[in-house]
């Protein structure tokens, strides 16, 4: 993973994280803020302006990428780095966890 992507993506923003996440099979920007309004009760919501900004750069760094387009909406999804990214931050977000809990992580 290139330390550049590395420097911008991890930590993650709550939205970017959501975002990338929902893109793990093919997605437009509409269906991720369900997707994401569902996933957290109604307690995060994405707006356009960020939606389509994040996913404008995360295709532009190789995140995700273009798949195809369904009644005039671009659906994308995750490319391998992408994956790598969410893979990083996940760990790095149950880590956190680990230790806000007082757990040894490397049990």
């Amino acid at each position: 993973m290139d330390d550049r992507i590395k420097r911008i993506y991890v930590p993650m923003t709550e939205s970017g994280f959501y975002i990338l996440y929902c893109l793990q099979s093919p997605q437009h920007g509409y269906g991720i803020s369900q997707q994401v309004r569902k996933m957290t009760g109604g307690e995060v919501t994405i707006s356009a302006g960020t939606m389509y900004g994040t996913l404008s750069k995360m295709e532009a760094d190789g995140l995700i990428c273009f798949c195809r387009e369904e009644e005039k909406r671009k659906l994308y999804q995750a490319t391998e780095l992408g994956r790598e990214i969410l893979e990083t931050e996940i760990r790095r977000i149950e880590r956190l966890y680990k230790n806000s809990k007082g757990e040894d992580i490397d049990a």
